[in-house]
């Protein structure tokens, strides 16, 4: 029996041993997606003092395995250190793109250590303004590239005051962009329904100024908007830089949805105080408490009110239904719509509430639950109002009916009001003639101040994306040269931190001036592209053309003294050019891409120089 023990004993020592001795994932260049979550281990930090440094000297067995098929811990106070090891056993290298896919988290704090050394830090989180992230997309990405043979570990960091979970996929980056344009296009259906049904609903409250279609309105925008402020869309095309409100629209506008939400319903189901006392008294008292917390939700943190507006909207779902059901019972035929439409909604919401608590696992259903119980509901409670709207049309007709007697009498007095009114229409349509005419002049004048951007005088983002899809489409027609100069005012945040954003202002204008001073052609567009960054368009332009262009700006910033206070500073910039002669009408983006690449490499290279893009993925200083 003690000689069995003891073969146990040993069977198990070497499958451990086995097991720590390849603690990693294999990777090959045939992967398309790899889910990460079975290879993770972590320690919690609640005292957020554990620095990466010591995390490095932390024995293997003090990290403790993730269970399940899912990284969440809830909502939690502390930070969570996250690692696993990834390593190419392939005969080649390749890219990778690792997707953390919560769009919510805070902070994130990214190490990579290859082959046994530390090599890369990035910060991600919406803490931070979304034009800062390494990939511009609405989940957290990290380019990785894996040489032959090579390992990295990778240690993540997580503080946040949403639920703290982290979806970890390694991704493929072809298959990744075509997922996500699937994923994208699923968005843009829910949002699409969303818009009409918003867009439908406020005419027929304009056309009938009944309060039942402007309470749902109210609602059917919140929920939206909950949505794209909970998966990150909100934060990427409405609100970029706003990290504060980006946290605290998700309370604000889920609180919304309740309190809206409740006044409808109150109204569709016709439960008035005088003939459903408390159910009316109850909800009002729901509605109102919603209320309070969405203005709270301007004064508190999102950690302080995110969970008493989660029991919230769910005690509001459910007493909706129940509300839903006892109306049917009494025979209210609008309620039969309500009660399906709200059970749709009410199960996509529980299904996101008991997600957000780990009950149930992330995943795409877990995640999209909402968006395909509110879409639901938002068609089939647009078809029941439609339909009461119908009802109400047939009551109007005979009302109508009754009184074509009284009209006849009154014909004649109608005929003289109609006369009048028609002349009246033909001096208000020579007055709209008119006002039109002004109001196109002042458009015109708008468009051209919304063009510019306010601070250095050049056009800003939108119209550079305007021009640069007409100039590289009549490039391409017409087979000339395009030029591209991306430029970047070198360690311009360190330029902030120590003088202040004002004298980063005047720098921003001394280099746009500059600039303005090269560029000469008429036909040469200037912009300012976004923070430090400007971007020129020159036709017609080769890349040795183009290369004099850009070196004589950077040689004339370089030389131009920045006074500040009694102190002369030399500010200087980095150029990233790309010239080509368009291939085809739908590569544009490449082409800003590689001349993005070029800046890059011009930064790696020393700074305060030009680098053209070179095909075949080389570079090179012209």
């Amino acid at each position: 029996m003690q000689r069995m023990i003891w073969i146990v004993s040993l069977l198990v020592l070497l499958c451990s041993s086995q097991l720590h001795a390849k603690d990693y994932l294999s990777l090959n260049e045939n992967q398309r997606r790899l889910s990460l979550e079975d290879a993770v281990y972590f320690i919690e930090d609640p005292n957020h003092q554990i620095t990466f440094t010591a995390l490095q000297s932390t024995p293997h067995d003090q990290w403790q395995k993730n269970q399940g098929n899912q990284v969440n811990f809830g909502y939690s106070d502390s930070s969570y250190w996250l690692k696993f090891s990834l390593r190419n056993e392939d005969a080649m290298a390749f890219e990778r793109v690792l997707e953390i896919g919560y769009a919510v988290l805070d902070h994130i704090d990214v190490y990579l250590v290859r082959n046994g050394t530390y090599t890369d830090h990035f910060i991600l989180g919406d803490k931070i303004p979304f034009y800062e992230r390494l990939v511009q997309n609405r989940n957290f990405l990290i380019p990785m590239r894996f040489e032959v043979n090579e390992q990295i570990d990778v240690y993540l960091k997580l503080k946040t005051t949403s639920s703290v979970q982290a979806p970890l996929d390694l991704w493929n980056p072809i298959d990744f962009h075509q997922v996500d344009q699937s994923r994208v296009i699923f968005q843009g259906i829910y949002f699409g329904i969303a818009l009409v049904m918003i867009l439908y609903n406020l005419f027929v409250y304009l056309a009938v100024s009944e309060k039942t279609y402007l309470h749902y309105v109210a609602y059917i925008s919140c929920m939206p908007l909950f949505l794209a402020s909970l998966n990150g869309l909100s934060f990427q095309y409405l609100w970029p830089t706003a990290t504060w409100w980006n946290d605290q629209s998700i309370v604000f506008f889920l609180n919304g949805v309740v309190v809206f939400g409740t006044f409808f319903s109150l109204r569709f189901l016709s439960l008035k105080p005088e003939t459903h006392f408390w159910i009316n008294r109850s909800l009002q008292a729901v509605a109102w408490f919603a209320a309070i917390l969405m203005v709270c939700s301007l004064l508190f943190t999102y950690q302080t009110m995110i969970r008493p507006t989660i029991y919230v909207a769910v005690s509001a779902c459910v007493a909706l239904l129940m509300a839903g059901v006892y109306r049917c019972i009494q025979g209210d035929v609008s309620a039969r719509y309500f009660t399906v439409a709200w059970t749709a909604m009410l199960s996509g919401g529980i299904v996101l509430a008991l997600n957000k608590f780990t009950l149930l696992p992330q995943n795409v259903i877990t995640e999209s639950a909402t968006q395909i119980g509110s879409a639901l509901e938002i068609i089939l409670l647009s078809i029941a109002l439609a339909d009461r709207l119908n009802q109400e049309k047939r009551k109007a007709f005979s009302a109508q009916l009754e009184a074509l007697e009284h009209e006849r009498e009154a014909r004649k007095a109608q005929e003289e009001t109609l006369k009048i009114q028609k002349e009246a229409n033909v001096m208000l349509e020579q007055r709209v003639n008119e006002r039109t005419s002004e109001l196109a002049e002042l458009n015109q004048k708008l468009l051209e101040l919304n063009s510019k951007d306010a601070l250095t005088g050049l056009k800003n983002r939108g119209f550079f994306d305007e021009k640069f899809q007409h100039y590289y489409t009549t490039a391409y027609r017409l087979q000339q040269p395009l030029s591209l100069l991306i430029i970047d005012i070198d360690h311009f945040k360190l330029f902030n931190d120590n003088h202040g954003h004002l004298v980063g202002d005047e720098c921003l204008v001394m280099v746009a001036n500059t600039i303005k001073q090269v560029i000469s052609r008429p036909e040469d567009i200037t912009c300012r592209y976004g923070g430090e960054e400007f971007v020129i368009l020159l036709p017609d332009t080769g890349e040795q053309g183009a290369y004099q262009v850009a070196e004589k700006i950077r040689q004339k910033i370089a030389d131009t003294p920045f006074q500040i206070a009694t102190e002369q500073l030399q500010v200087t910039v980095s150029v990233g050019l790309n010239s080509l002669v368009p291939y085809s009408s739908e590569h544009r983006t490449k082409m800003f891409d590689h001349a993005d690449e070029a800046l890059y490499s011009a930064k790696d290279a020393g700074r305060n120089q030009v680098i053209a893009y070179e095909p075949k993925s080389k570079l090179h200083q012209v």
